[in-house]
């Protein structure tokens, strides 16, 4: 066994634990399952899914060696580091309204990262989870993927937890204008760093939201849902820049989400713009 494996944050996943402390028969999950290693929690769940998979599994991965985040960027921690998980969901809500399962995610993940370990986590939309402050510097703990095949829609999370600076990949660690450099719970001087105590948090606070978005029909006011992820958002009330596809963009004061998740932008003219797809800087 080597060293890592005595540190709080490198111990392997125990399947049969987690199982008994998240199934229950009326429960939102029905199966967890552990790997060593895969490609993509993602993927994986996508083509069970397509193979007519039911809803309501997670699959964990204690290393994953083609991890994907937003736009087909790549995603690579050591093994054990992270916390690497996709669940597999059939929300049976209108398809824009889908586009709040990331964000329902990140409610979930945000809420479980400042209570276990006592990091003051925030949210960057549409998928980031952010540690730090502004005036202290932010970095990137986790991302958030979701993806659809058919009615099946995988929500994929990936979440540093006792990753040391120097492990992270040069281009993470220092990225390009604008983005965020990446960090993990021990970076940010976490007080905890069980990985399974986080992911049963993560699992628990995704499904009490879950079901109440789903009961609403994706409604993110009347199950609460939009207010909050307004109280996690470190992107709501800050000037942006939102970087389009096609290499257009626009700049001014990020003023909320609508009803499909969609950031609203103001700009120069007074409107609020809709933005469904960019990546966002947060503007100093």
């Amino acid at each position: 066994m080597r060293a890592e494996n005595h540190t709080p944050g490198r111990r392997p996943l125990d399947a049969a634990s987690l199982r008994r402390a998240a199934l229950c028969p009326d429960g939102l999950w029905r199966e967890i399952e552990v790997v060593p290693s895969t490609g993509s929690t993602n993927a994986d769940l996508l083509a069970r899914a397509r193979r007519g998979e039911p809803a309501g599994v997670v699959l964990a991965a204690e290393e994953q060696t083609a991890g994907r985040g937003r736009m087909g960027r790549g995603w690579v921690s050591p093994p054990r580091a992270a916390l690497t998980f996709s669940v597999l969901l059939s929300p049976g809500v209108p398809p824009a309204r889908r586009g709040w399962l990331p964000l329902l995610a990140g409610v979930a993940a945000a809420a479980a990262v400042t209570e276990v370990t006592g990091v003051q986590a925030r949210l960057k939309w549409p998928n980031d989870l952010l540690a730090g402050t502004v005036l202290a510097g932010e970095g990137k703990l986790a991302g958030i993927l979701a993806e659809a095949a058919g009615d099946a829609v995988v929500v994929g999370i990936g979440l540093n937890v006792s990753t040391e600076p120097a492990e992270f990949p040069r281009l993470l660690a220092a990225p390009g204008p604008g983005a965020l450099p990446a960090t993990s719970l021990r970076a940010a001087g976490a007080t905890a760093l069980d990985r399974e105590e986080l992911l049963l948090a993560i699992l628990s606070g995704f499904e009490r939201w879950y079901r109440a978005w789903q009961q609403a029909g994706g409604d993110p006011d009347r199950s609460g849902l939009r207010q909050e992820y307004v109280r996690w958002s470190a992107t709501i009330g800050r000037t942006v820049r939102a970087e389009l596809p096609g290499g257009q963009a626009l700049s001014g004061p990020a003023v909320g989400v609508d009803s499909d998740g969609r950031l609203l932008v103001r700009v120069s003219s007074g409107a609020e713009v809709p933005v469904a797809a960019a990546d966002v800087v947060h503007l100093r």
